[in-house]
């Protein structure tokens, strides 16, 4: 029987949580602290100065635009793509689940290549889309597109196991008592599903914040039109103004770690997200 320190946990558990702590805070912590020091070193000022500096606002605002639009799209065909994998049989179903991963394992670059090549100007879609007015790539429906694609996943993979551990018989019951199907959705099953919802769409739209391969390729880096807040930050580092690229970074990185925080405490606490 293992020796436990007067609090109850063995050295061997002290140790292990210590490096599991360390690690963090070397790979994420001190990062993090690092360039929110840097950035705030000048003072305020100047801080707010590259903030409000045109390029720069209008850089977060894209971003966070089509950040939410991409979150909204993916909210509703997520959790429809999820519905159809759990609910229905049909041939392919495997492979459709296995192709529902594929935007975790190829390079954002490429992504950016591939909408390229299918909505680019020169393309036979691409041709077809701008002669009728609905331009797609070097436009802002272009970055959505690429934030659609690398986020895909994520509502599907955090609902798909919600509906699989759901017991079917209250959704049964609903029916039993006259309930359409719309109505059992909106009163039974969304209610449960809501968390899970919320989960996904609050990863994909942290990780759209900082999308940076696959917006590139699409957008055609055009400030005050399709550069985005990344974009602006590679701008911003190669003409050699750190501390713009730093303010930029540091608000992408808060906003994207205050969601995070937001829907852990949640989670943690068991707080009812659904609204009941």
């Amino acid at each position: 029987m293992s020796r436990q320190s007067p609090i109850g946990t063995s050295k061997s558990d002290l140790v292990l949580r210590g490096t599991a702590l360390t690690y963090l805070g070397l790979m994420v912590v001190l990062p993090l602290t690092a360039l929110s020091v840097r950035a705030a070193e000048p003072g305020l000022a100047e801080f707010w100065k590259q903030l409000t500096n045109p390029f720069a606002w209008h850089a977060l605002k894209l971003t966070f635009a089509t950040a939410l639009v991409m979150v909204l799209i993916n909210a509703v065909m997520g959790t429809a793509t999820a519905w159809v994998l759990v609910r229905y049989s049909f041939p392919g179903k495997g492979i459709m689940n296995a192709l529902i991963d594929v935007p975790f394992a190829v390079p954002t670059v490429v992504t950016g290549l591939m909408l390229v090549a299918l909505y680019g100007p020169t393309s036979v879609l691409g041709s077809f889309l701008g002669r009728h007015g609905w331009g797609v790539i070097y436009q802002q429906p272009g970055i959505v597109l690429a934030l659609l694609f690398v986020s895909y996943p994520f509502v599907i993979r955090s609902v798909q196991p919600v509906l699989l551990e759901m017991d079917p018989a209250e959704e049964e019951a609903a029916a039993t008592l006259g309930a359409g199907a719309f109505t059992t959705f909106r009163r039974v099953t969304f209610p449960t599903l809501w968390p899970a919802i919320l989960t996904g769409t609050a990863l994909a739209f942290s990780r759209a914040l900082g999308e940076f391969g696959s917006v590139v390729m699409v957008a055609g880096n055009r400030p005050l039109q399709t550069k985005t807040g990344p974009m602006y930050i590679f701008g911003e580092i190669e003409s050699g103004n750190h501390h713009g690229a730093m303010v930029v970074s540091v608000v992408l990185l808060a906003s994207s770690l205050g969601i995070l925080i937001v829907l852990n405490r949640m989670q943690r606490h068991g707080r009812p997200v659904h609204g009941r």
